[in-house]
């Protein structure tokens, strides 16, 4: 797996590449971490010297194709052309180039996976969102789009018992309570002022209901930064969490008994620099309209592991159900009253979490969202009441992983936004994590979970 000399040169370098070598020479950076997503929605990568940048930079760094077909807990998959056979390229973005505040002497791109010719490989799950934005684009949309993330801060300890691990809270506060700010002062300041000096605009943050439950939301952005942002905001939540001798886990649920830590999808749908979403309630509804009708499938997507179906349960204001609202929040998707005078109305999907692949999440919607516009379907009525209050009247969202991968196979409109090679990994990747959980207990699971995301 590691990179192999004579790496062909894949394009030419951005007219920007000098000032990110120049950055790099002023502020000390050693190593550059070329960063992915995978399809167990783990953020992988691979780290350039800064003395081989400018070549990194137009070559990217080599690759074997079978990472694609790794699952969460690093178990190879037996997937056709991701094997031990075929090499891809990781090659960087110079406009994400940032420093890592919270890891002295690094710096940080997104990256595309490309074949050594330089073109698009089709497993590469930030090419499927730059995809889908460029169908939207050619129709005349620009989607804004921002995660809204929640996460449990504490330590990791040693079980007493000798199980595994366990995740410590390092607070036991109410919700939104006083001193659930306090507990975590230090190390919020520190996660701001990481995340703003990357260029990640700070909305606005608070203690959520679990135990050691934080809240953190940032600006939203177009859909390829938006996911790029959520990429960031991840490794800089665990990483400054670490360099304070603490944890931070986004993982659905790392505490069985606690609330889930959800990453809530904030969407608005643009047209001539209008949002469309408040201008055209038919195209808003039928945006919703795609979203319902695909749901099942992309729960698959945007909650992709097997702890996130522990959340979404009912009457956790997580979602269970397949419905719409206004200001609904235990409906699946929630319209949004515009926030102030200067407020946009968007929507909001809260089957969404951060072990979810971004890039994969987003890019899904987008298509689900675009197939009702095309097809002008109706969402039906929005629902104004818990829909866990009347039993039997409103479709169930997936139990279950497996469930939801069932979904998706049988939708022709997302399997084929996903080409066979992605859509085979994919459900490759996930059957495999469905399997390897089951009949495991609830330690375990959560465990794994809480480790890795």
């Amino acid at each position: 797996m590691t990179d192999r000399p004579g790496a062909n040169t894949l394009h030419q370098p951005d007219p920007g590449v000098g000032r990110i070598l120049e950055r790099a020479e002023l502020e000390g950076v050693e190593l550059i971490r070329f960063l992915y997503v995978d399809h167990g929605g783990v953020v992988r990568g691979k780290a350039a010297s800064r003395s081989r940048l400018a070549e990194r930079l137009t070559s990217g760094i080599g690759h074997t194709v079978a990472m694609m077909a790794m699952n969460m807990l690093d178990q190879l998959q037996d997937v056709e052309h991701m094997g031990p056979v075929g090499e891809v390229r990781i090659v960087p973005d110079p406009s994400t180039y940032v420093t890592l505040p919270h890891a002295p002497g690094a710096a940080a791109m997104l990256s595309d996976l490309r074949l050594p010719d330089g073109s698009p490989w089709e497993a590469c799950s930030r090419s499927f969102l730059k995809d889908a934005v460029a169908s939207l684009a050619a129709e005349g949309y620009l989607l804004l789009a921002a995660f809204e993330p929640e996460f449990t801060l504490g330590r990791r300890l040693p079980d007493p018992s000798g199980g595994p691990d366990r995740l410590v809270p390092i607070d036991d506060s109410l919700c939104y309570a006083g001193t659930g700010f306090d507990t975590a002062h230090d190390y919020t300041i520190k996660l701001i002022r990481a995340l703003e000096t990357q260029g990640l605009r700070v909305e606005h943050c608070h203690p959520e209901l679990g135990p050691g439950q934080q809240e953190l939301s940032v600006r939203h952005a177009p859909a390829l930064r938006a996911a790029d942002n959520h990429v960031l905001y991840r490794e800089t939540v665990r990483g400054v969490a670490m360099r304070m001798a603490m944890w931070a886990s986004l993982a659905p649920k790392p505490l069985a008994d606690q609330a889930g830590n959800g990453a809530h999808l904030h969407l608005s749908l643009w047209r001539d620099g209008t949002n469309v979403f408040g201008e055209d309630g038919d195209v808003r509804a039928w945006f919703i309209g795609g979203l319902l009708a695909h749901l099942p499938a992309l729960t698959a997507l945007t909650c992709g592991s097997v702890n996130s179906f522990r959340r979404l349960a009912p009457r956790r204001w997580s979602s269970a159900y397949a419905v719409y609202g206004p200001d609904n929040r235990e409906a699946a998707v929630r319209v949004c009253s515009p926030l102030g005078e200067l407020g946009e109305p968007n929507l909001e999907l809260k089957p969404s979490d951060s072990s979810a692949n971004p890039y994969l999440s987003l890019g899904a919607v987008i298509h689900a969202g675009m197939d009702g516009i095309r097809r002008k379907l109706d969402p039906g009525e929005p629902v104004t009441v818990d829909p866990d209050t009347r039993p039997g009247l409103y479709p169930r969202l997936p139990a279950s992983l497996d469930e939801a991968l069932d979904a998706l196979e049988a939708d022709e409109t997302l399997t084929e936004a996903l080409g066979p090679l992605r859509r085979d990994a994919f459900l490759a990747v996930k059957r495999s994590e469905a399997a390897a959980f089951a009949g495991r207990d609830a330690s375990y699971e959560c465990f794994q979970h809480m480790r890795v995301f």
